[in-house]
């Protein structure tokens, strides 16, 4: 548990159960404090962990924000009854509207993009277009995944599903399992290496981790492209958060959510991950700035969570592990 000062009284506090690092948050929440001298306490886990904890806390849960990665959690949690919905113009106003809730019991904080990374010595931008064409026979023995038991890839599946319909989605999916060069990676780090190391040609990660590498080692032999779904754009997927369903201090929750849309708090939450600015007039960071302007899938994404049963479902019948 992270916090700055002790307090006995849980109502002038802001608990926060997070699934993001102590390194990504904790910067903004000392940022909060000097800002607004609110205090912040926060506890960090994996989100399968915090999620349980909510739940056999119940009402005596100290949680007042959750705050995690992807969607198809934060559709879990809101499932689960562990998010309550709140109101509020300012969130409104600045979270496009397929980036939260419709329901208002989660907020996307900031962006995240799926996309290709490839290597320039094998492989010519030219060659590469949307995720549906790496299904092609072209990338036969060339293409590097992440293992489906990561929720990014069973939200990308999601949205294949959502787009596609469930037939032309699993064809999909299954030609990619055919096309692997190599066993499913548990992550995409080593995903984007081995495309470096030349054990693949192509490959599908976040682009957070590509920066990440790029940031120690600026000449790292891989790239990224822009790739697409079919008639749409690159699948997106947020950091975000809602305010707990038993939260002691719903309102300090709910000004913690709103600072986290003001420019200087989506900067900073943004950089620290390199991941974009939910707040499109906000800077990015030079690395992410330098890998150019894209077209964001407008699928709300609570579909995301909605068709991740199918999306597990259909990874399994096509034996994509």
């Amino acid at each position: 548990m992270g916090c700055t000062r002790n307090s006995s009284d849980p109502s002038s506090v802001v608990t926060v159960y997070s699934s993001r690092a102590d390194h990504l948050i904790k910067p903004i929440f000392d940022l909060y404090q000097e800002r607004t001298g609110q205090e912040v306490r926060f506890l960090t886990d994996s989100e399968g962990p915090l999620m349980e904890r909510l739940k056999a806390e119940g009402a005596n849960s100290p949680a007042d924000l959750f705050l995690t990665v992807d969607a198809g959690n934060l559709w879990k949690a809101a499932e689960e009854g562990l998010l309550r919905p709140i109101q509020s113009k300012k969130l409104e106003q600045a979270i496009p509207a397929h980036l939260r809730d419709p329901e208002n019991q989660w907020f996307g904080l900031s962006l995240r993009a799926r996309t290709i990374l490839y290597s320039p010595e094998r492989v010519s931008p030219s060659d590469l277009s949307t995720y549906e064409a790496l299904a092609d026979e072209a990338w036969a023995g060339r293409l590097c995944m992440r293992t489906s038991r990561k929720v990014y890839n069973q939200s990308l599946v999601a949205a294949l599903i959502a787009h596609h319909g469930q037939e032309r989605a699993e064809q999909i999916v299954g030609a990619w399992v055919r096309n692997l060069a190599t066993e499913v990676f548990p992550n995409d780090t080593d995903l984007i290496r081995a495309i470096a190391a030349g054990q693949c040609d192509v490959g599908i990660a976040n682009s957070y981790y590509f920066g990440r590498l790029l940031r120690d080692q600026p000449d790292f032999p891989v790239r990224l492209f822009w790739a697409s779904l079919e008639n749409s754009g690159t699948h997106l997927n947020v950091s975000g958060a809602g305010v707990t369903r038993h939260a002691k201090n719903p309102e300090g929750a709910q000004a913690l959510l709103e600072w986290l849309t003001e420019p200087e708090a989506q900067k900073a939450f943004a950089e620290l991950n390199l991941e974009y600015p939910i707040v499109t007039e906000v800077a990015r960071d030079p690395i992410v700035e330098g890998w150019g302007s894209f077209q964001g899938d407008l699928l709300n994404l609570r579909s995301l969570g909605e068709l991740q049963t199918q999306a597990v479902q259909l990874m399994d019948r096509v034996q994509y592990r």
